[in-house]
């Protein structure tokens, strides 16, 4: 049934949440947390059965609850789309506005009457598909506004005689999601990365001359890189007071960069098509966003230290999100303290290691076994002679690794093999590593820098 809520009354829902967001949901401890967090799950689990696909499972054991709900994916999600759904959208009816938008670039059409359709980047295969309400854009904007705008951004959304907030969005596909940050406080621009990246400079140039450039420059970490070269180069002369970076790892070459071209480190929001996952705190610590989505942990080695998240949003009310596993990987510190210096016990990531399928899988030096070679053990490999090119890849094909380098500077391809080579010997593995030429990336897909193409 469609929802039936007013403008005003949206405006309200998002100005709730941005306070709640910024100043509100302050625990003692962890346990006080989870105790909280335990009961919004319960109250949610009572509304399952406006989804067809829970109905059934629940009809199925009447006068109970199943003791567990399933664990799905991506493919059960597409599969049973119509019945996760608590309006009866059927799949293809959101595929074919999703399409279409993506084939004209105008996201302003909607299914269902008002529901916003997204489409993931399909990076891990087939592309997934998400609705989401107009109430659902609002909380989504006033969470995001009120965890990242630093300051002396919210100054000048509260004071209506100052100039409005000006966002600069650089993304793959545009919608009403990201839109619904607009308002007469919030000047909103977008920017198409499947057009002429050239031409999105020269605007930016000429708003930074007219001096309306960016306040909020939000990017993929790729385009936050690209931007700033040219803003290191004094080909780009923007001033963001805050630089955002999404849809991609945000690796530390790209955060470094990004802060010695603004002077202001890169915030971050972790977001798939399942739901706001983590944000930046303004101590530079990435949250899990546990205050809306729960995290169920499949951990990956025996370290304790990575993990693979089953989520359940138990604020989704149009698409529901039930404990649905990633096929991203997360990195903790066992060791951090529970309470993180801005005051929050969510849990920090130490790192978001991208896919599973980023992880090599190579044969220990004696063949008897496969070994995991996590992305971030690499990139620090990679780390050790990034001054002498600009940019990398590695791609592992069978039991090789192949690897790109851009303007490698003489020298640099024996250095790389030797750094691999002995992060392979650590790891007790070993590869072939082959060098092949620098082939530039397609702007409107997202950076992988590290894939696992076949699995031995």
């Amino acid at each position: 049934m469609r929802e039936r809520i007013s403008r005003a009354q949206l405006t309200g829902a998002m100005l709730v949440r941005f306070g709640m967001a910024r100043w509100g949901r302050r625990f003692r401890s962890r346990a006080a947390f989870d105790a909280w967090q335990e009961r919004r799950v319960q109250r949610f689990r009572r509304r399952l059965v406006a989804a067809p696909f829970y109905r059934a499972l629940l009809d199925a054991n009447p006068g109970r609850r199943p003791v567990r709900l399933p664990v799905v994916d991506k493919t059960v999600h597409l599969e049973h789309f119509d019945g996760l759904n608590t309006r009866g959208i059927r799949l293809a009816d959101a595929l074919g506005v999703a399409l279409e938008a993506e084939q004209s670039r105008d996201f302003s059409p909607t299914v269902g009457g008002d529901l916003t359709v997204g489409l993931s980047s399909g990076t891990s295969g087939r592309r997934g598909v998400f609705l989401v309400s107009p109430r659902e854009r609002m909380l989504w904007a006033g969470t995001v506004l009120g965890r990242l705008l630093d300051a002396g951004s919210v100054r000048r959304l509260l004071l209506p005689w100052r100039p409005p907030l000006r966002i600069a969005f650089f993304l793959r596909a545009g919608g009403g999601l990201y839109e619904s940050v607009a308002s007469s406080r919030v000047r909103f621009t977008f920017f198409d990365l499947t057009e002429s990246f050239d031409a999105h400079l020269a605007e930016l140039r000429a708003a930074a001359d007219a001096g309306r450039g960016p306040d909020v420059l939000v990017a993929p970490a790729s385009v936050l890189d690209a931007l700033a070269r040219r803003a290191d180069a004094g080909e780009l002369r923007i001033r963001p007071r805050l630089v955002i970076s999404v849809a991609e790892v945000l690796e530390p070459d790209t955060a470094s960069r990004v802060e010695l071209a603004w002077g202001r480190p890169p915030r971050q929001v972790y977001q798939a098509t399942e739901g706001l996952l983590a944000l930046s705190c303004g101590h530079g610590a990435l949250h899990l966003n546990e205050e809306t989505v729960r995290f169920e942990r499949e951990w990956q080695g025996d370290d304790g230290t990575r993990f693979v998240p089953i989520v359940t949003d138990f604020e989704r009310s149009t698409q529901l999100v039930v404990r649905y596993r990633l096929d991203d990987v997360l990195r903790v510190d066992p060791a951090a303290p529970e309470r993180c210096a801005c005051g929050r016990v969510t849990t920090v990531l130490a790192g978001v290691d991208g896919r599973e399928d980023s992880v090599l899988r190579l044969p220990s030096i004696d063949g008897r076994a496969m070994v995991e070679v996590f992305p971030d053990a690499a990139r620090r490999a990679m780390a050790v002679g990034s001054a002498g090119y600009a940019d990398w890849r590695i791609r592992q094909r069978g039991l090789d690794v192949h690897v790109r380098l851009e303007e490698p500077a003489p020298g640099a391809p024996k250095a790389v093999t030797a750094a691999l080579e002995s992060l392979f010997s650590a790891y007790g593995c070993h590869a072939a590593v082959v060098h092949a030429p620098w082939e530039p990336e397609d702007p409107a897909h997202k950076r992988r820098r590290i894939l696992r193409e076949v699995t031995p």
